[in-house]
């Protein structure tokens, strides 16, 4: 071999004498140094893969909002490729607005020059309301790699589409992520509108923790600020014999996604940083139908037999975490109206003894709450307050309350309501629904009190006798949970 020839085959090397073996083959070869920044800079030169997003915003009567989803989403530090904004049955000017904004948009940011393109589609009626504005959205952007669907009331902060991306691409198994959801309480005017978003922030922030803590597990991927994997799309079409992602048969078409994706094999998660700020409801009216027709919507999937696409599966992982969300809420029914009764009961005969360790059991509360807004990231003033003054959060737990009933009553009486119709109807300050919960329970406590008073002494002795020891024992037990659940560590997550 001629002695400038380069040698490629070297075969087994022993190492110098004095030169561990390891060293020796950790040693450059003389012969590739000369190509190592070359190929280096090739190297970061290289073009690598962006994985593409496509944006859907299904929008009906949304003039008042469209403008700020637009910007938040011009604004954000990874633009989606395109955006589609499919109005429909709109009796707004929701399309006027919208349309100064479509066309190509250019930003650059740290990650380079971002392009986007804005479609503006006035679909005109569609019966199938949000649900059939998704999927003409899907039909259009199914060919790029992620969909991220977004409320027409929905503004994300800046950096929340990048977290979203770089989070589903990192693991193939993730079929979905959704945002951590808050409502931005900055503009809202009226003692009642401040209360109520400050019990729906409250609500958000509980519920939002509780999946982080969960390994990051989510239930429902919200429709407000999701992002899919295309492929987790397509096997819950071939699976679920469907000829669209969303079905028009469920009240919480979310809920039902986020069900399929789970048993289409995905993880479907919760983010750990993108953020959005969801509309909220400012009366009591539309909170009554939003809350009602979501609990109603969560029932109809977690009834044994009542759909044929969950395959009668009341304990499907998804679903577990709305039994208990539901148990719970019959055992705070429980205790507060027992409480009640047999406090007036105990009033009514002269009876009542006041114990301090009743006190244990709203302190428990108060620091479950208190914790709670203090893991808010963009906590306040009101937040605090709304967790500590005690009657805020108990009234807006009644209210809530008052949603469930009639949730449960309208599914067991088998009503043929359109609950987003509804909905619709009671953000338009129309509807009288939100008062029954209210009368209700007026009529209940009115029957009880004239009742009690054909009850003789003794028996109302022995009632008492019993019903204190009973609701002592549920009690302890509430307040050991909430105790435990306020000794959680939050491991660095903000809700």
């Amino acid at each position: 071999m001629d002695a400038n020839e380069t040698r490629y085959d070297r075969g087994p090397q022993l190492a110098p004498p004095g030169m561990g073996e390891d060293a020796y083959l950790r040693t450059p070869d003389p012969h590739l140094a000369a190509y190592a920044d070359q190929f280096l800079d090739e190297l970061a030169s290289s073009p690598t893969y962006r994985p593409t997003v496509g944006c859907i915003i299904p929008a009906y009567n949304e003039a008042e909002t469209i403008a700020g989803v637009l910007d938040s989403l011009l604004q954000q530090t990874r633009l989606p490729d395109v955006i589609h904004l499919i109005v429909n049955n709109t009796s707004d000017d929701s399309v006027e607005i919208a349309s100064h904004y479509a066309g190509p948009h250019t930003r650059t940011t740290e990650l380079g020059e971002q392009n986007t393109i804005i479609y503006v589609h006035d679909i005109g009626k569609n019966p199938d309301k949000k649900v059939g504005a998704l999927n003409y959205g899907y039909s259009l952007v199914e060919h790029m790699d992620y969909v991220l669907g977004v409320d027409g009331d929905t503004t994300p902060e800046p950096d929340a589409v990048e977290h979203l991306v770089n989070e589903i691409a990192s693991d193939d198994r993730i079929g979905g992520i959704s945002a951590i959801y808050s409502i931005d309480d900055s503009a809202i005017d009226g003692p009642v509108a401040k209360f109520l978003i400050a019990g729906q922030r409250a609500q958000f922030s509980a519920f939002n923790m509780q999946n982080m803590l969960k390994g990051r597990n989510m239930a429902v991927l919200g429709g407000q600020f999701s992002i899919f994997a295309t492929q987790a799309l397509r096997d819950v079409l071939r699976d679920s014999h469907q000829r669209t992602p969303w079905v028009n048969d469920s009240e919480v078409e979310d809920s039902l996604l986020s069900l399929q994706i789970k048993s289409a094999g995905y993880l479907t998660k919760i983010s750990a940083r993108a953020r959005a700020h969801v509309g909220g409801m400012t009366t009591l009216r539309s909170l009554d139908a939003q809350q009602v027709k979501w609990n109603f919507g969560a029932i109809d999937l977690m009834w044994p037999g009542q759909r044929g696409d969950t395959k009668g599966q009341p304990f499907h992982p998804n679903l577990r975490l709305r039994w208990f969300e539901h148990m719970s809420m019959v055992i705070n029914m429980t205790t507060r109206l027992m409480f009640f009764l047999l406090l007036f009961g105990a009033l009514s005969i002269h009876a009542f003894v006041f114990r301090a360790w009743w006190l244990v059991p709203p302190a428990a509360a108060v620091w479950l709450n208190f914790r709670v807004a203090h893991s808010m990231e963009f906590r306040n003033r009101r937040d605090y307050l709304f967790a500590l003054l005690v009657f805020p959060a108990e009234l807006y737990m009644l209210i809530r309350m008052g949603h469930f009933v009639r949730a449960w009553l309208k599914f067991f009486s088998r009503q043929q309501t359109d609950n987003w119709a509804a909905q619709a109807k009671a953000e338009r300050g129309k509807g009288t629904a939100w008062l029954y919960p209210f009368a209700a329970l007026a009529v209940f406590f009115a029957g009880a009190a004239v009742g009690w008073r054909f009850v003789p002494i003794q028996t109302r002795s022995d009632i008492l006798a019993v019903g204190w020891p009973i609701l002592g024992v549920i009690t302890i037990l509430q307040t050991c949970w909430m105790i435990m659940k306020a000794m959680k560590r939050y491991r660095g997550f903000k809700a």
